[in-house]
């Protein structure tokens, strides 16, 4: 497994470095069987240290959590303590759904764009009607069905996934509905 593992304005030793591999490795190990990075970014705020962890599976599924302590020790396993919580949950759920499959789930590149707020004045009317964009972004749009869809963005915790359908080869979106059920987006 690839690992990044940095700090914002603040210096990572090599024995939290080793630290982080071991239980990764662990935690990783214990409940998903093959992934392919890591990343973790260790930061402060004010007077607590921040720990963010981020760890791709072949399986399609992105793990995130993170956590703060005063001790930037505690910070990263509190984290790892939420990362296990939620693979735990995703194998319970997985039930042999992948043994079937023989390669890594199949990610496609795709641009995500932020656009600006349209500013809203007095009298005022857009000189065009094209958004303006703000920053451009690389992200990766898994081919998965529609059930692993569901149950990635569940784990996520994101309000929607946009997924390529691994039977019919169209891109689809779940989303979570305001009444709480879950709705899939077929064009």
């Amino acid at each position: 497994m690839l690992y990044q593992i940095t700090g914002k304005q603040i210096d990572i030793g090599e024995a939290l470095q080793t630290h982080v591999k071991q239980e990764l490795d662990e935690v990783v190990a214990k409940y998903a069987g093959r992934p392919t990075d890591a990343n973790v970014i260790f930061s402060r705020s004010g007077h607590e240290f921040v720990c963010e962890a981020t760890v791709h599976l072949s399986t399609g599924l992105t793990a995130q959590a993170s956590n703060r302590a005063a001790e930037i020790y505690a910070a990263f396993d509190g984290c790892r303590d939420k990362m296990e919580k939620q693979l735990r949950r995703y194998k319970r759920r997985l039930k042999d759904h992948h043994k079937a499959r023989s390669q890594p789930v199949e990610l496609t590149g795709g641009s995500s764009y932020i656009l600006a707020n349209a500013e809203e004045g007095e009298d005022s009317e857009p000189e065009s009607l094209q958004p303006i964009i703000i920053a451009e972004m690389e992200t990766k749009v898994p081919s998965i069905s529609v059930g692993e869809a569901v149950m990635q963005m569940e784990l996520s915790g994101a309000p929607l996934l946009v997924f390529r359908n691994e039977k019919t080869g169209g891109v689809n979106v779940v989303h979570r509905r305001e009444d709480g059920n879950v709705g899939w987006i077929d064009p």
